[in-house]
């Protein structure tokens, strides 16, 4: 198993936040459903302020980029980003990878 770690800020706007908390409680069937077609085993996302921190989990042959990138094409996907942008401190526009920063461990027990 493959674990990746990302950030991204949400808009400092509490009344956001709190639309943000709770659209992630109701995520889309097809988006769930597309996570784990391209080999996301497990994905969680923790919340401080306007700070996300996201856990991937992925299936041992999974590829960053090719498979986020075939991610990208599945439905409803495009549909869900832009949703979620009106959110999240990044252009409209971006791309999943453009706004989830991935993050380097620096330490492990």
């Amino acid at each position: 198993m493959k674990r990746y770690c990302q950030t991204l800020k949400l808009r400092e706007d509490p009344e956001l936040i709190a639309q943000y908390v709770e659209e992630h409680a109701h995520v889309w069937p097809e988006i769930k459903a597309g996570i784990r077609e391209v080999g996301i085993l497990d994905m969680q996302i923790y919340i401080y302020g306007n700070t996300l921190f996201m856990i991937v989990d992925t299936v041992d042959d999974f590829d960053w980029e090719k498979d986020n990138a075939r991610l990208a094409q599945l439905p409803r996907q495009a549909e869900w980003e832009a949703y979620m942008s009106k959110y999240q401190q990044a252009e409209k526009t971006a791309t999943s990878a453009e706004k989830w920063q991935l993050m380097e461990r620096i330490f492990k027990l």
